[in-house]
């Protein structure tokens, strides 16, 4: 069943007077539960196309359809995941989680008892009480994803959730990550710059060309799960996908050298 559908996306930005088309008529289809991986070069907008499914920028043409309902505002069924956890510094742990369950009304009881849940998938239960400026940065985003998922959202969208981790925080995430997706079913949609992120993750890899982006092309991986980085029998989707991305970094430093 298809949960999510991009048609044609086309979005240009001002740069100092000109116009630049950063997507370019992109194109997807996001099948319930999938685990979406899109890579490509820096500055390729990726970002930008993830920032449209969340209605937090519009298109200038093109449309997403959610449920075969068109969307452009930012919306519960949506919820994102950044870089940095955007978390509530002033807010114990348990508060942060809960704080958008207690936004949309829920009552104090409920809303302790969702969030308890995902603090305790998350592996943050005996943190409940701590300030997230106590905490690393892995278990602030361990945080900002357990917040994300009391929402039950119908897609979860993550924009380089672990590009500031260091790699044993980041490889027990990638692992912690396949978990909960096939425990809760979630659709995801991840943008990653990281080969070998997307390639662990994602039941498919969208592979974005040079600015301006449109989608090159769609790897499916097909393996057992979890995955793990060491696995060598992952390599041959990390070639295939490096050399889909190669022509396109390339093009990308070209353009950089203008």
């Amino acid at each position: 069943m298809t949960k999510l559908q991009a048609k044609n996306i086309i979005k240009h930005f001002d740069h100092n007077g000109n116009s630049v088309v950063a997507l370019d008529g992109v194109n997807l289809k996001v099948e319930e539960g999938d685990f979406i991986c899109i890579v490509g070069p820096s500055g390729c907008g990726k970002s930008t196309f993830l920032n449209i499914i969340a209605g937090l920028e519009k298109p200038d043409s093109g449309e997403i359809l959610l449920n075969d309902k068109p969307i452009s505002d930012p919306g519960p069924d949506r919820t994102m995941v950044f870089q940095e956890g955007a978390l509530f510094p002033w807010l114990k742990v348990i508060d942060n989680v809960e704080f958008g369950l207690k936004m949309a009304g829920i009552p104090k009881d409920e809303r302790r008892e969702i969030s308890q849940r995902y603090l305790d998938m998350m592996q943050l239960t005996k943190f409940a009480d701590s300030y997230t400026y106590q905490l690393s940065t892995g278990m602030k985003q361990r945080v900002a994803i357990a917040r994300a998922l009391a929402m039950d959202p119908e897609i979860l969208l993550m924009d380089e959730p672990f590009a500031a981790l260091d790699s044993q925080t980041r490889d027990l995430l990638l692992v912690e990550l396949q978990l909960i997706w096939e425990r809760t079913k979630k659709t995801i949609i991840f943008v990653t710059h990281n080969i070998s992120e997307s390639v662990i993750l994602g039941n498919k890899v969208e592979i974005f060309k040079n600015r301006p982006s449109k989608i090159k092309k769609e790897i499916l991986i097909d393996y057992r799960r979890p995955r793990l980085a060491e696995d060598v029998n992952l390599q041959k989707y990390y070639h295939e996908i490096l050399q889909e991305l190669k022509s396109e970094v390339m093009a990308r430093s070209r353009d950089d050298l203008k």
